[in-house]
């Protein structure tokens, strides 16, 4: 496999979070410096970077605010960007088309939030065809509570996407083993 046949997916990692109630500092400062070494390691190894920001017609993910920009410290010069309105990066973006023009057919995932984005357009990619490496420790979420009331820590709810996906859907692979581009294993679904 040749290293255009990759593409880096930096989904969501936007200064909109900042503004929501449920953002936490805690992991900001750990995501980033993955987060920036695998876009980093990717510009190096020349692996398109795709950077996705989610819009919405009001609030802090609106054009509007100001706020849909990348989040700060992170540095981005992405090959393309795509906005979104839905949890998947590949629903009326245009995405598929510019990997299937650019014969990608193996994305690296990344990005906010860990359980929601970056699961929901890796569990896509996976249905449509594609070979996925979830880098789950370049994946920021926050703490959520269940119907029952148990706080979910955000370590916690990254293990549980790492679970869920394992094998099924992607590899789940650090940031080292994602540039690397390491043979892959698929599970039958």
């Amino acid at each position: 496999m040749t290293m255009t046949d990759r593409a880096l997916l930096v989904i969501d990692a936007q200064q909109s979070f900042r503004l929501r109630p449920y953002f936490r500092e805690d992991d900001v400062a750990a995501y980033v410096e993955r987060q920036q070494a695998l876009i980093d390691g990717a510009a190096k190894a020349g692996i398109p970077i795709i950077q996705i920001f989610h819009v919405e017609d009001e609030g802090p993910f609106s054009e509007a605010s100001g706020l849909v920009s990348t989040l700060s410290p992170l540095t981005i010069v992405p090959d393309v960007t795509f906005r979104k309105r839905r949890h998947s990066a590949l629903v009326g973006t245009g995405l598929d088309v510019w990997l299937t023009r650019n014969g990608i057919r193996e994305l690296i995932v990344s990005g906010i939030r860990t359980e929601q984005c970056c699961e929901t357009t890796t569990r896509h990619a996976s249905d449509l065809g594609y070979r996925i490496d979830f880098v789950a420790e370049a994946t920021l979420t926050f703490p959520m509570i269940d119907v029952r009331g148990r706080e979910w820590s955000a370590a916690e709810i990254r293990a549980r996407s790492e679970l869920v996906l394992a094998d099924r859907f992607a590899r789940i692979a650090t940031v080292e083993e994602a540039l690397a581009g390491l043979t892959r294993t698929r599970a039958a679904a």
